[in-house]
């Protein structure tokens, strides 16, 4: 039966929470502030914080950044999935994966279809992982950004959860590069 295992150590990960808007300013970044919250009262490090415009060079060199510091584990993005001309997060978070997580779309289509029905056809939430970093995209709202965190994330990032989660092959995620 999956669920949390009291007797496995809780182990803080270190995420970052990045807003894709061309509006938002940190004061009125709500869905950020969702996150941060959430992430923090879990137990885990807020570990930077940036918002930046709908631009795939600004997203992707805020990625890169946050994939090459070695203190950030996880990055999660609100904004920018869905399918008007400037939603471009989707297609910036693709183009630095190395590995897609594709199950985390369809999990999260799923939850979502539960709160708002086909209107979750509209997002294009999106995992993968780059250089041993997670990186997640969420849709803006803060109720998308509730279901990420509620569903999945607080679960495949705590290393309590079984069967299986995110946090326990974070030492493997680079195994490749070491020989």
């Amino acid at each position: 039966m999956p669920g949390i295992d009291e007797s496995r150590p809780f182990i803080p990960v270190r995420i970052a929470v990045l807003t894709v808007s061309d509006t938002r300013t940190l004061e009125e970044d709500k869905s950020g502030d969702t996150l941060a919250e959430r992430l923090t009262q879990a137990g885990h490090q807020l570990a930077d914080r940036a918002i930046v415009k709908d631009d795939i060079p600004a997203i992707t060199g805020q990625l890169q950044k946050w994939i090459a510091d070695k203190e950030i584990d996880v990055v999660i993005s609100t904004g920018g999935t869905g399918l008007t001309g400037r939603d471009v997060t989707p297609e910036a978070f693709h183009s630095v994966y190395e590995k897609e997580i594709e199950g985390f779309a369809a999990l999260f289509h799923r939850i979502s279809f539960e709160k708002i029905g086909t209107s979750t056809i509209q997002s294009r939430a999106t995992a993968g992982v780059a250089r041993g970093t997670y990186l997640f995209a969420l849709p803006g709202s803060t109720g998308a950004c509730k279901d990420g965190w509620d569903g999945i994330l607080q679960y495949q990032l705590d290393f309590r959860y079984r069967p299986c989660n995110f946090v326990e092959i974070m030492p493997r995620l680079e195994e490749h590069r070491r020989k």
